[in-house]
This record gives C-alpha cells, sequence and structure tokens, in this order.
C-alpha cells in the first residue's frame, strides 16, 4: 500500500508492506521499479502514522522517528541504515565517521556512501545528515537542495 504527502520537499510517496513502511520516495515518481507497492490506501494505519510522523518532523515538533521500518537491502546496506539512524538530530557525520563507527577504515567511506545513496527510507534513516569529510554537502538521492533544506530545518529547530 502507499499513499502521498505534501512536504517541504515536495510530493513524497509513502510505501507499506506487511506493516512496516519499506520506502519513502521523492517526487517525480518512478514506475514500475520492480518494488512492492500494491494500491493507493490513504487510511492505512502505519502510513496515516508515517505521514503525521513526518508532518510534525517538518514543523519541527519531532525529532526521532518511531516507526516501523522494513528497508530491502544487503546485509552491509542494513547495517550502514542502522547506524544513520543512530546520528542525532540537527548532527552530521561523515562517511568515514559512519565507516569507523561500523568498526571499518577509512577506506570503507566509498561503500558507506553507496549505500547510503541506496537507501530506501530516506529522512526517517536519515542519510542526509551524512557529509563529506571536509563538511561540504555532497550527493544526495533528492537532490543536494532537498538535503541542504532537512539540514537547515534541523539546524533551525535546534537554535
Amino acid at each position: 500500500m502507499w499513499t502521498v504527502l505534501d512536504s517541504p520537499v515536495g510530493e513524497l510517496r509513502l510505501v507499506e508492506h506487511h506493516g512496516a513502511i519499506t520506502a519513502i520516495e521523492f517526487a517525480p515518481f518512478r514506475e514500475p521499479d520492480g518494488r512492492v507497492r500494491g494500491d493507493r490506501d490513504d487510511t492505512h494505519p502505519v502510513l496515516v502514522e508515517a505521514a503525521r510522523q513526518l508532518r510534525a518532523y517538518f514543523d519541527r515538533d519531532l525529532k526521532e522517528f518511531r516507526l516501523p521500518l522494513a528497508p530491502g537491502g544487503s546485509d552491509f546496506q542494513q547495517r550502514v541504515w542502522a547506524e544513520l539512524t543512530a546520528i542525532p538530530y540537527g548532527a552530521t557525520s561523515s562517511y568515514g565517521q559512519v565507516a569507523r563507527r561500523l568498526g571499518m577504515t577509512n577506506a570503507a567511506s566509498r561503500a558507506v556512501g553507496l549505500a547510503n545513496g541506496r537507501n530506501p527510507i530516506p529522512i526517517v534513516v536519515p542519510c542526509h545528515r551524512v557529509i563529506g569529510a571536509d563538511g561540504t554537502l555532497t550527493g544526495y538521492a533528492g537532490g543536494l537542495e532537498r538535503k541542504q533544506l532537512l539540514l537547515g530545518l534541523e539546524q533551525d529547530a535546534l537554535f
């Protein structure tokens, strides 16, 4: 099942499967790419709650999501995505820092970056909080403008 939410970063398609969020997609939405989406259901409880929490996040009233998540990916990707959820609201980490927290060297930064770029649940799994070692904004599946907006929203909420 899926629904669409209007947000400050454009329309988001929220996707649920077996009671967990499996994807959040930025518009323009891709069709079909093999992912299970099912039919649109604006009343599905998991989707309603995900939309509520995302609205609260964009309103700066929510700093930590509490949703059932089931992102599809390799074991390594799952480890990276789990580590992303440990980056606090309003904070950032470099790809190298994420690699080190996973018990790897800086040489794994590229692999972390690739896994980060394949995160199917952006915003909730905060891949936007990962930046270059020199503090620059680097690639973001939703585009650098969205990444900057999300980081700015979190910074503004802290001060």
